[in-house]
């Protein structure tokens, strides 16, 4: 072959080859990216197949359990009650998720890049509760806000323990029927029991307890001991959830027999059934006696006083000073009234609500009758005047009988019309009694209509010591109050009589033990005293005396708090 042709032959071979070795990197530069791509798609595919299956569930703590609060009007220096509680994520095949958080649901659709899984939520509407703080609004529901919500983006993975991470909290996997067991716990009273639960818990025994073993004012003990358990049953709450079920939850059957209590009804119809049953006779008698119910009522005012020293705001102390007419009824209205955690006073501070701790310190003390008082009236009196036989009433004729409920509401009403629905009540079931011509109401207010009041008010009273709102230190103060100002009250009763024998007639004096009478807790009070003095002397019979400053003392704690209310409203 000629030479000139051999090089012709091989420069055409020696163009050909890095031509062909182009295609062959092309062709492997190819064959990694589809492998690579196939690579990466199989590893996304695993990961939502990781993530879809079952539900993704933690428990965090940080949760308020209160219904209305608002982190931007709280004060700082409360610390509010808070739980734990679940939060769950459930991713689809179709790229979309939900959160389940406190029972609040977001939705949104995810992506996965790499071993990233990212979260783009949707916008969500938020129903936010609110309390009704106007006053001239009766109405017992949540004011409601609206808002929509949009969480911000999030970008979780699975770390290599197999969990989900990435937001701050770690998910574990779990199939959907242990996830639905973890929602039947959160509702259990198991998951939201504390220690103020099981506090509350011994209180409402030992109500219970005295009321039974010891018969300490047992138709009041006992329904309210049975109520503190049932008001102390650990339930689900959270921020803007109302379940309906606690007595502070509008909509509640628990909520709506509460109203008795916060709209004040109830202590007037129990003021109806009194007065029904009541003699005023022993009274009408001897007015004088009325003088000892009225000193008694110095407790309520230097109570108020203590109060005020102790950091309570004026409205507050006047509801907290009627304790120490030992009225359970007139302790309820009042403190309805006046600190009801609805009222905004002049320096715009909303006033507590303690109609709680007021009601079940009056109910306690009125029951501890027998236990209080019988130190204090024989540490004020000698064996000398414990021994004094008072002259036997004289009898009463039907017609004083008839106008003494008109004339005593006319005369205590022009004084404190502000407690027009106590005293009204009361000198009505009185006129129903003593007229003889209404015999059937009067038995009705007397038996079946305040027996059911009774029910009513113990346990819902009971139920309102809800341990969130009841063991805190102004409860204690109250409690602490509420003694001071029923040994007070008692005190002054007997000192009362002690400085009127001063003025009487040696054949005229009177028993100054009566005195303690003066309370208005009818008749436990005048049982105290009858008993004390046939300890000291068999045949000296102090009952019939004693109703005298004892149902003065109902009108007088009620005139008292007209009085408080007149001032402080």
């Amino acid at each position: 072959m000629p030479f000139s042709r051999m090089m012709c032959s091989w420069k055409l071979v020696n163009r050909s080859e890095p031509k062909k070795m182009k295609n062959t990197f092309q062709l492997l530069f190819a064959f990694l990216f589809l492998f690579s791509g196939f690579s990466s798609g199989a590893q996304e595919n695993d990961l939502k197949e990781t993530i879809t299956s079952g539900k993704w569930v933690t428990r965090t703590p940080g949760y308020y359990t209160d219904a209305t609060y608002n982190a931007e009007e709280a004060d700082p220096d409360d610390e509010p009650d808070t739980q734990k509680r679940f939060k769950t994520f459930s991713f689809d095949s179709n790229n979309t998720f939900t959160l389940d958080s406190a029972k609040q649901r977001y939705s949104g659709q995810y992506r996965i890049s790499g071993d990233e899984i990212i979260l783009d939520f949707n916008p969500v509407p938020v129903t936010h509760l609110r309390k009704n703080m106007d006053p001239n609004n009766s109405s017992t529901d949540y004011i409601t806000e609206y808002e929509t919500v949009k969480l911000p983006q999030r970008v979780l993975y699975i770390a290599e323990d197999g969990k989900l991470e990435g937001d701050g909290y770690t998910y574990k996997n779990f199939s959907g029927a242990v996830s639905g067991l973890f929602n039947f716990y959160e509702f259990s009273g198991f998951a939201n029991v504390t220690w103020k639960h099981m506090v509350m818990l011994v209180i409402g025994l030992f109500f219970i307890f005295l009321g039974i073993r010891y018969e300490f004012e047992p138709l009041l003990l006992i329904p309210i001991g049975f109520g503190i358990l049932i008001g102390n049953i650990p339930m689900f709450q959270v921020v803007d959830f109302n379940l309906k079920l606690g007595i502070y939850e509008p909509g509640s059957v628990l909520n709506i027999l509460y109203q008795g209590v916060v709209q004040g009804w109830y202590p007037p119809l129990i003021f109806l059934g009194i007065g029904a049953m009541t003699d005023f006779s022993s009274l009408i008698s001897n007015p004088k006696l009325m003088l000892l119910g009225a000193a008694a009522q110095i407790g309520i005012f230097i109570t108020f006083l203590g109060a005020i020293y102790l950091g309570f705001a004026p409205p507050e102390a006047g509801a907290i000073g009627i304790i120490g007419g030992a009225d359970g009824p007139t302790a309820i209205f009042i403190s309805s009234k006046l600190a009801n955690g609805l009222n905004v006073m002049a320096n715009g501070e909303t006033v507590k609500n303690l109609i709680g701790p007021i009601a079940i310190a009056a109910y306690s003390y009125m029951a501890l009758v027998p236990v209080i008082q019988p130190p204090v009236v024989k540490l004020l009196t000698s064996r000398r005047e414990r021994l004094i036989k008072m002259k036997p009433p004289r009898a009463v004729s039907k017609l004083e009988k008839i106008l003494f409920p008109i004339v005593g509401l006319l005369l205590t009403a022009y004084i404190a019309p502000s407690a027009l629905p106590l005293l009204g009540m009361l000198f009505f079931g009185n006129l129903l009694k003593e007229s003889g011509v209404t015999k059937r109401l009067a038995t009705t207010a007397s038996n079946a209509l305040i027996d059911t009041i009774t029910i009513l008010l113990g346990l819902t009273v009971g139920a309102s010591t809800q341990a969130d709102v009841f063991l805190n230190p102004s409860s204690v103060k109250i409690f602490g109050l509420g003694a001071a100002s029923f040994i007070i009250a008692t005190a002054g009763g007997v000192a009362a009589a002690k400085l009127m024998n001063v003025f009487m007639k040696k054949n005229n004096k009177i028993n100054p033990m009566i005195g303690a009478c003066g309370v208005s807790a009818v008749p436990d009070s005048a049982r105290v005293i009858q008993h004390m003095g046939l300890k000291e002397d068999p045949t000296n019979h102090l009952l019939m005396h004693a109703m005298a400053p004892n149902v003065s003392g109902v009108i007088g704690s009620a005139v008292a708090a007209g009085i408080l209310l007149s001032f402080l409203m």
